[in-house]
């Protein structure tokens, strides 16, 4: 192996460690500040932001950046020290050990590749680098690497001539602690908890119950002051009576659709009882399946449960039958499994559903075609009279709903 080389794997490394740790930083502000854009929003197709928000930003609860981290790390600790010497035997077998990393890697990379690109139809410039880092290394290490056979049988010596090493053993500790602290210790946003009866919270069933969160006055006109600033669709304003309009674009089988529900149902409520007719809320159809009008099938049955909460609007137990998907909501969950939810609730039979089914998909395209038009990528997607709101804690949405009230209804 030539210097060279090492210098190669250095800059690629580096990279990703780049791309990875400003990715952290970009989900770390999202979650925390909900008037952040990232430096790499460029418009709905090229965006860093779709794409950490989605469902698939992270895994576990912990963000895919996170895993771009602690891959970099190691491989540019690898290439930094084991390959110091580039045409020592070490150097050749840290080269075998990079390309086994780099292939576990390139996996990966494939896998969120397609999703970015064929599921959420979005390319993200921080992902799209760490692509780019992780190809160039694995590259770059498979044609330098030693022979990969002899790598399990010594694996064992190299473990303990890497604990005899100082700096080797003191940076091992250092990447071992970096990846517990990203996994275990990296600020999560506010999360749902179970509880066992209403008391604590939630509901009998065991629905979850939304974490409380005050904001300041400062914080209030500052959120406030950039709502006021934001371009309004006119697609999506209140119409007739109405003069506050909440939008959610919508999956039953999408797990962020499901916490919003959880996040945001009481506060809605509140709402709607206390401004009848002037405060309103609609679920607006984005089901992630080819069967709606999105090229994508991620979610066999959201279709159907679409169909199936609308047929339940006609008998007035939408909320209800929304409230049973989700509480029940799989990613296995097939038609039979949204229609036998959907006799319970509303007592609708298959017949009736199966007769009806192909009609209500025709309004359920209507919603995606309304989506689309306003550039709508995944869901959930909040408007606001107009204003398209992005991932938000449960206190700043609520004062978004009090701003809207207050200039919209109530003029004060």
């Amino acid at each position: 192996m030539s210097s060279r080389v090492r210098t190669a794997l250095l800059i690629f490394t580096a990279l990703g460690l780049i791309a990875s740790t400003y990715g952290l930083y970009v989900h770390y502000r999202l979650q925390s500040d909900p008037t952040y854009v990232s430096a790499c929003e460029v418009n709905a197709s090229v965006s860093c932001q779709q794409v950490l928000s989605s469902e698939y930003g992270t895994m576990f609860g912990v963000p895919v950046a996170a895993g771009g981290a602690i891959w970099s790390l190691l491989a540019f600790m690898l290439a930094a020290v084991g390959l110091k010497d580039p045409k020592s035997e070490t150097a050749s077998r840290v080269s075998g050990y990079l390309f086994v990393l780099a292939t576990l890697g390139l996996a990966t990379v494939f896998y969120f590749a397609y999703i970015s690109f064929f599921v959420l139809k979005t390319a993200c410039p921080i992902c799209l680098t760490m692509y780019v880092s992780v190809i160039g290394t694995f590259l770059i290490a498979a044609t330098s690497a030693g022979p990969i056979a002899s790598l399990p049988a010594g694996l064992g010596r190299d473990i303990a001539m890497m604990i005899k090493n100082p700096l080797a053993a003191t940076l091992a500790v250092v990447w071992l602690a970096v990846s517990a602290g990203l996994v275990f210790a990296f600020p999560k946003p506010p999360q749902a908890t179970a509880t066992a009866s209403s008391e604590g919270g939630g509901s009998a069933t065991g629905t979850p119950s939304a974490p409380v969160e005050t904001l300041t006055p400062e914080q209030r006109a500052e959120w406030e002051a950039w709502l006021d600033k934001q371009p309004r669709a006119p697609e999506v304003q209140p119409t007739g009576s109405a003069k506050v309009l909440v939008l959610k674009f919508n999956d039953y089988q999408c797990p962020s659709c499901r916490l919003a529900w959880v996040l945001y149902k009481d506060i809605i409520e509140k709402y709607e009882k206390a401004h009848p007719g002037v405060f309103v809320f609609e679920n607006k159809d984005f089901p992630l399946e080819t069967e709606c009008g999105i090229y994508s099938i991620p979610h066999p049955a959201a279709c159907e449960a679409a169909a199936a909460v609308r047929m339940a609007r006609e008998k007035n137990r939408d909320r209800e039958l929304e409230a049973a998907l989700f509480e029940k909501q799989s990613p296995t969950m097939t038609r039979d499994d949204v229609v036998a939810a959907l006799q319970e609730v509303a007592q609708i039979s298959r017949a009736d559903f199966d007769a009806k089914y192909e009609k209500t998909l025709e309004s359920i395209r209507a919603d995606v075609q309304l989506a689309q038009k306003l550039g709508v990528q995944g869901t959930p997607t909040f408007y606001l009279n107009g204003i398209k709101l992005p991932s938000l804690r449960p206190a700043y949405f609520d004062a978004a709903l009090d701003w809207a009230v207050r200039r919209f209804a109530t003029g004060s």
